[in-house]
């Protein structure tokens, strides 16, 4: 009898054991994921009285199988005034995302689509980004268009209804390019977990000075971009860096001579010369190339939130802005960080 009672005593001690336990909630687990970045720089729009860059910049966070899982475009539509040689050396920027309604697409724009309306540049860029969500970039590179109005439209009416009808074709090399990016940087995360913001920042160059009847004037409006990946602590998981400094002639009576753009840094990579010709700015260091020290700067970011970076310290050399951090400085990145700070301070400003 007492046998029975102890082994009943012990089933009922195993029982209430596994009740209070409960059930195990499963392990979430962390998926990895890439983030590319790719941008695409026309200045075919310049003409007499107006130096036009128009720089698209698309970044993508791609899964393990080449899907993309979340894109962001804008666009740096750089204009300056340059009727009878003069130049805007003091103009201010905005890409056509932070433009919102003051771009005035619905209020100008023609439709494309028989019987439908215009919507918003960034409402349509926005509709653009939800709709390659599961593609990959080859497949968006491939995306068929039609021409109307003089504007290559898409064809496939999921898109046009979702209310994206204005020329995508920038949009898709841009994104196309995203998904080459041969300095993409990996990250992990859970699923859904995360957000993602593209962002740029644009400043007439110091170059940037007017024709006379001797010699050509220069306009010269120099980008940053940056794509961040953002935790649902606020804290980045991943980022990107990219610039461009094109330059576009000038002439006395404002039409346009030669433009010079080569690629973006990061594209030029020992192209872009800052190891040759660049001085050091710390004792005793070696300069390293652009696409190196951004590389350097991006890992660095990992872990901070986009207040924490636009508040880095920096010091001046060489009349350059350089981080004071000796851990940064120690990476490789000796350069002037004060726009790139921004401009990825405000990528995770935006990110959504």
């Amino acid at each position: 009898m007492k046998k029975l009672i102890s082994v009943a005593l012990l089933v009922c001690l195993v029982l209430s054991l596994v009740a209070c336990g409960g059930e195990k909630t499963p392990a979430v687990t962390e998926n990895e994921y890439k983030l590319g970045m790719g941008v695409v720089v026309s200045t075919a729009s310049s003409k007499t009285g107006n130096a036009q860059v128009d720089a698209t910049v698309a970044t993508i966070v791609t899964d393990a199988d080449g899907k993309i899982v979340a894109c962001r475009i804008d666009v740096a539509q750089n204009k300056m005034n340059v009727a009878e040689g003069a130049v805007e050396a003091e103009k201010t920027f905005k890409t056509k995302f932070e433009l919102k309604e003051d771009y005035n697409m619905a209020k100008y724009g023609a439709p494309n689509v028989e019987g439908g309306t215009v919507k918003e540049w960034y409402v349509q860029a926005a509709a653009f980004e939800n709709y390659v969500v599961g593609k990959t970039a080859a497949e968006v590179a491939a995306l068929e268009t039609q021409t109307v109005n003089n504007h290559l439209i898409s064809t496939d009416k999921a898109l046009l209804d979702a209310g994206c009808t204005m020329q995508i074709t920038d949009f898709m090399e841009a994104v196309d390019k995203a998904g080459k990016d041969d300095q993409a940087v990996s990250f992990k995360a859970k699923a859904d977990s995360f957000k993602l913001g593209v962002a740029a920042k644009t400043t007439v160059d110091a170059a940037t000075k007017a024709a006379t009847a001797d010699a050509e004037g220069l306009a010269a409006m120099y980008t940053d971009f940056a794509a961040t990946v953002v935790g649902a602590d606020g804290k980045i998981l991943a980022s990107l860096n990219d610039a461009i400094q094109p330059k576009i002639a000038i002439k006395a009576d404002g039409s346009i001579g030669a433009t010079t753009y080569a690629g973006t840094k990061r594209e030029l990579k020992e192209g872009y010369n800052m190891a040759k010709f660049g001085a050091p700015n710390v004792e005793g260091g070696t300069v390293k190339e652009w696409y190196i020290q951004s590389a350097a700067f991006s890992a660095y970011v990992v872990g901070k939130t986009g207040a924490e970076v636009a508040a880095m310290e920096t010091t001046v050399v060489n009349n350059h802005y350089i981080s004071t951090d000796k851990a940064l400085l120690d990476a490789g990145c000796t350069m002037q960080i004060t726009g790139i700070c921004a401009v990825v301070a405000e990528s995770v400003n935006y990110a959504r």
